[in-house]
């Protein structure tokens, strides 16, 4: 990883608002990035989206603004993991 480049992960649970669970830069990021890798985790890069996401506090909810862009990216992972609704089916 570049010297500087961040990584953040969010967490959704079912129960709460989605909210930050880690961030960081440098050797911390390689650390966010490694663990979503052995966790079998989407790892979707959006600069934009980070440099947003990453002023907020480890911890913090999601805002409702933004409840629709992470709800997209979290109903891609399941897709990409063969995971579909119910109602789907």
């Amino acid at each position: 990883m570049k010297q500087n480049q961040g990584a953040l992960s969010v967490l959704y649970d079912g129960k709460s608002a989605p909210h930050i669970a880690a961030k960081g830069y440098s050797e911390v990021a390689d650390l966010i990035i490694a663990r979503a890798k052995e966790e079998g985790l989407l790892i979707h890069k959006d600069e934009q989206l980070f440099n947003y996401l990453q002023q907020m506090d480890i911890g913090q909810k999601i805002p409702p603004t933004m409840y629709v862009v992470i709800a997209e990216l979290i109903a891609f992972s399941y897709v990409l993991r063969g995971k579909f609704p119910d109602s789907w089916q």
